[in-house]
This record gives structure tokens, C-alpha cells and sequence, in this order.
């Protein structure tokens, strides 16, 4: 059962979630980003370096095994969730400015997952135990990543009203299965989780808590306004679990349900503390 799902459904879910993302983006998001420009190198920064830097420190600090280190590191690596959008609006926060952001990182988290994943598998497992990405896998992973968003951005801009019409129960689909695999994963890999959950809980809400933090702390330290830091902080500390749970399960990638609980275990962490924050 669970073979199935990693093997058929969960690439087509992928495929799905993607297509919902591309139907909810249109070509001024992008645009957007050039009347916040400052806001958006912010953004960036923490998401592509502090970020990953951090998740590192964590990683030796608590002394996680390899596969919870590269969970960790592929957590650290996924782009903001639509929640953050949710999250900024309930406090007060810059929302164009959240979906401006997912925009850019979704698109740039196609070059930059694949490559922080292979080190990450390199340095924690080593040579002769990673997974590289060859290039066929990487193709493979673009294409169910990269093509459903611009379908559904074609289709967003050629049939407007249609693609409005969709948007709602796709993404309704996405988080339903996405609940669905969240359960499984906990289900089969409950031994783990709780053999391991001092360890592996205290690295994911620190790693949450410093998200956050930076996230809002940083762009006000260099003069961006309160909404502003809100977004990025929203965008920064809700980070899309869902997709890093579905890549770590995916055969085209990692394939492994044990680097999927860092993910599984921070997915409620976020929920509670960024509903705090708001």
C-alpha cells in the first residue's frame, strides 16, 4: 500500500499541487518583486543562506542521525507554504508581498532543493552511501515541479474565471492528501518518531523559533516596515512541510520515510507558533 502511494499517487499529488500553486500566480507577482526589491534580497537571504546555515548548526548541535540531518536540511530547503499567506493577513501583515515571495521562491527552489539535497546527502551519509541526483532525476523532479506551475499560470492568464474556478478544490485536493500521507507517515514510522522525538522535536521548534525570529527581526534591522518583516517572517518560519514530506517519500528523490519525520514532527510545531506570532 504505501509502495503504491510513493510510487503512483505521490508524483501525481506533487504534480497536483504544483498545478494549484501555478493557478494561484499570475505574471504580476513577478512584476511585484521589482517595487520591493530590498524586501525580496531580504527575503532571499535568509531563505537561501541563513537558513540552511542554521539547519547545519542544528543538525551538529543536536546531534540528529543522517537521515533526520538531511530531513532537516530538505525542510530548510523548501519554500514557504500557502498557509504563510494566511498567517500574515490574520497578523496584520504584507500579503502581496507573501505571495510575491512564493512566487520567486517556488521557481528558484527548483535549482536550489536538488543541490542542497545532494550535499547534504553527501556530507551527512558520505559518498558511498548518498543518493546523487543524476540528471534524469533532476529532470524528472523539474518536470512534475516546474511544468504543472506554468500550465497553470497559461491557464490562469489564457481562461481566468476557469482557472479561479479550480483553484479552490485543487488545492482543497493537495491538502487532504497531503493530510493523508502526513497520517501515514506518522503511522508506520511511529516507533521512530517517539524514540527520537526529544532529539528530533527539540531541533524542529528551534529551528521553527529562529526562523521566525530572523524572519521578522532582519528586515527591520535594515529599515523595511512592520508589515514587511511580518511577511517575511510568515514566509520564512512557515515553511512548505508538505512538499518537503512528499520529496523525502518520492522514488525520484529520496525515498525515505525516516527523512520524512523532521518534516512530519515541525508541519504542527509551525502551526502553533506562527498562530502565536500572529
Amino acid at each position: 500500500m504505501m509502495s503504491a502511494i510513493t510510487t503512483i499517487y505521490l508524483p501525481l499529488a506533487l504534480a497536483i499541487i504544483m498545478l494549484g500553486l501555478g493557478l494561484s500566480l499570475t505574471i504580476a507577482d513577478f512584476r511585484r518583486v521589482l517595487t520591493q526589491p530590498r524586501a525580496v534580497a531580504v527575503a532571499l537571504l535568509v531563505q537561501v543562506v541563513l537558513l540552511p546555515l542554521t539547519a547545519f548548526a542544528l543538525c551538529h548541535l543536536f546531534v540528529l542521525t543522517p537521515e533526520f540531518a538531511v530531513g532537516l536540511m530538505l525542510l530548510a530547503a523548501s519554500p514557504g507554504g500557502t498557509s504563510a499567506n494566511l498567517f500574515s493577513h490574520l497578523a496584520r501583515g504584507d500579503v502581496a508581498l507573501n505571495i510575491s515571495l512564493t512566487a520567486v521562491n517556488s521557481l528558484l527552489a527548483i535549482i536550489t532543493l536538488p543541490l542542497l539535497i545532494n550535499l547534504s546527502l553527501l556530507y551527512f551519509l558520505g559518498a558511498g552511501k548518498s543518493v546523487p541526483l543524476q540528471f534524469g532525476k533532476v529532470a524528472q523532479v523539474v518536470a512534475i515541479v516546474l511544468v504543472p506551475v506554468l500550465i497553470g499560470m497559461l491557464l490562469r492568464h489564457r481562461q481566468p474565471a476557469l482557472a479561479m474556478r479550480f483553484e479552490r478544490p485543487v488545492k482543497l485536493f493537495s491538502m487532504l492528501f497531503l493530510l493523508a500521507i502526513v497520517v501515514l507517515v506518522m503511522v508506520s514510522g511511529w516507533k521512530a518518531i517517539t524514540a527520537h522525538l526529544p532529539s528530533v522535536g527539540g531541533a524542529m521548534l528551534s529551528f521553527n523559533l529562529i526562523s521566525l525570529a530572523v524572519g521578522y527581526q532582519l528586515p527591520k534591522l535594515v529599515g523595511l516596515g512592520r508589515p514587511q518583516a511580518i511577511a517575511i517572517g510568515m514566509e520564512i518560519g512557515v515553511h512548505n512541510s508538505g512538499l518537503a514530506i512528499a520529496l523525502a517519500l518520492s522514488p525520484l528523490l529520496l525515498n525515505s520515510q525516516t527523512m520524512a519525520i523532521p518534516a512530519t514532527l515541525y508541519s504542527p510545531i509551525m502551526m502553533l507558533t506562527a498562530g502565536a506570532f500572529a
